[in-house]
């Protein structure tokens, strides 16, 4: 039990009587009800898994206390609050908030929050008609304002689908013994006698699909080095229902089998510019993740030299450029279960790791995620970074059995060789040391890579060991420099420019040495009175002592 999107801890000892800080809890359940909704924990630290052995609520009264306190300092907020047992007899109390799905919840002075990652933001006035938008995307699903009736289907279309489900092995045995008609209730995809937008979408006839408000149409467009149009593919006539346009993008367009040729010593392997697996989750998060409330084709367009995706509508409130590797946030609910139960997509926040896992395993650069007022790119670049690189992920992919996290971390070292933990942290977007040991996982185990310095000064780089044991030509670089040789360099240069600054020293000597890597050395080097300082911080000048 950690904490994140859905989950909040907190220690008894914030419960104080009169002086409880209720303000701050009132703030917690509004960020969760504004969000996917949550659970939070009094009775467990934020570190634990568990209460304390022994922890009991005395005060039985406590439930009904705190459930007052939050009524009385939220809006339209709803919380269930039990007192419950943990596995080692200890007692907590849970606070489980529900998702708003129509409304936005403040508190009673008027302040909105949002759960994002684990932390409780402030929603700024100019995001408010944003997520106002998002909650109306959510309820699109399972509108039934057109009053078609659940009769009037796509048989075709209803057999596939109920057969698939029925196949899947994503679908619990409960749910495959039901009737057809409970199956699609249960999908959402009809409500009583009538299909529910959702269920127009994926089982009804082209002309009630063609209907809703903004249907899903997608334009494969070919461009040669002038930009020029030289081959398209239009999706445009709502015949399709979400998996057969997914299955017509993988299938009718012939770039998707254009790859490169890799020579290992008698063996040869073909790596492909745009890994299948990729476009399939790219083109699956731009059906699934859209709005449905906003106008806008989806683009795949194809370039010479790389391959953009073009999604109409922002990314979901909370997710950003920078954080899409980390944060997961589904925009339409029953119609990402109904692709995740068909096979059709990862299960949920896995979809950017695979497709991170895909390019940095086949020596690819990472995806650039561009966002703008009025959609999403995704750009996919053709090219590798080098023969080499993809040569050392294919032998440390068939050597060690390598778990996704692992294999886009090594994929980052092997392009630069070198990274220093705040560099991996920012890319994989993690703020504690955990979190990156998670990503790193059993590469310094596996003595696939290596590790200096410490603290902000950490330096991970590919093990030497490795590189030399399959012919790894990379570029050369100062990065993994070690200690003595820096250290060397460093008097060299002092030599040579006395009284010198950090700035102009780390300038000359290489600026992509590790800054904090250089700090370090300089210090110990003044300690070790092979240098001499005057002045402090910025200010500081270094000369060589006379002594020597």
């Amino acid at each position: 039990m950690e904490e994140g999107k859905n989950i909040d801890k907190k220690s008894l000892r914030f419960l104080k009587g009169k002086q409880t800080d209720w303000d701050e809890l009132a703030k917690d359940c509004v960020a969760f009800a504004n969000a996917q909704g949550g659970f939070v924990y009094i009775g467990i630290e934020d570190n634990e898994s568990r209460p304390p052995q022994g922890q009991t609520i005395s005060d039985k009264n406590l439930p009904d206390s705190i459930q007052k306190n939050i009524v009385h300092r939220t809006v339209n907020v709803g919380v269930v609050i039990t007192v419950e047992t943990a596995e080692n007899n200890a007692e907590y109390i849970k606070v489980q908030i529900f998702r708003n799905a129509q409304t936005i919840a403040s508190t009673t002075d008027g302040k909105y929050y949002i759960r994002v990652s684990d932390e409780c933001r402030p929603i700024p006035p100019d995001e408010m008609a944003r997520l106002a938008a998002e909650k109306n995307a959510f309820i699109w699903e399972v509108q039934t304002s057109k009053r078609v009736s659940s009769v009037n289907v796509d048989e075709k279309k209803k057999t596939v689908l109920l057969d698939d489900l029925r196949k899947s092995q994503r679908v619990s045995s409960f749910v495959k013994e039901m009737s057809d008609d409970e199956i699609l209730e249960y999908y959402f995809l009809k409500k009583g006698e009538f299909l529910t937008n959702l269920g127009i979408l994926w089982i009804g006839p082209r002309n009630e699909r063609a209907s809703l408000l903004y249907p899903p149409a997608i334009q494969i467009i070919r461009y040669n080095e002038q930009d020029e149009k030289v081959w398209k593919l239009l999706l445009d006539d709502y015949f399709l229902n979400p998996q057969e346009l997914l299955e017509k993008v993988l299938n009718d367009v012939p770039d998707w089998q254009e790859s490169m040729e890799i020579s290992e010593g008698l063996f040869r392997k073909n790596i492909p510019f745009f890994p299948i697996e990729v476009v399939r989750e790219l083109v699956v998060n731009a059906l699934v993740h859209r709005t449905y409330t906003t106008r806008g084709d989806i683009f795949i367009n194809i370039f010479p030299d790389r391959l953009e995706i073009h999604s109409p509508g922002r990314l979901p409130y909370g997710v950003t450029p920078k954080n899409i590797l980390s944060q997961s946030i589904r925009r339409n609910e029953q119609l990402s279960k109904v692709f995740y139960d068909l096979g059709l997509m990862e299960k949920e926040g896995s979809g950017y790791d695979l497709v991170y896992a895909k390019l940095l395993g086949s020596g690819k650069p990472l995806p650039v995620v561009r966002e703008t007022d009025d959609r999403v790119t995704v750009i996919i670049k053709k090219q590798f970074v080098s023969k080499e690189v993809v040569r050392l992920m294919d032998k440390a992919g068939s050597e060690f059995n390598l778990k996704q996290k692992e294999i886009i971390s090594l994929g980052l070292l092997a392009q630069q060789q070198s990274y220093s933990a705040t560099e991996v942290a920012q890319i994989l977007n993690q703020n504690e040391e955990q979190g990156l040991r998670n990503w790193l996982g059993r590469l310094l185990d596996y003595e696939l890579i290596t590790k200096t310095g410490k603290g902000k000064g950490t330096q991970y780089a590919v093990n030497a060991e490795f590189i030399r044991k399959i012919n790894f030509k990379g570029k050369t670089t100062l990065k993994n420099i070690e200690d003595y040789r820096l250290e060397e360099l460093i008097f060299k240069d002092v030599s040579t420019y006395p009284k010198s600054s950090f700035g102009d020293i780390h300038k000359r000597i290489g600026e992509e040495i590790n800054k904090h890597k250089v700090r370090r050395l300089l210090k110990e080097m003044v300690n070790e009175k092979k240098l001499n300082v005057e002045g402090i911080n910025r200010w500081a000048r270094y000369s060589i002592e006379q002594n020597l």
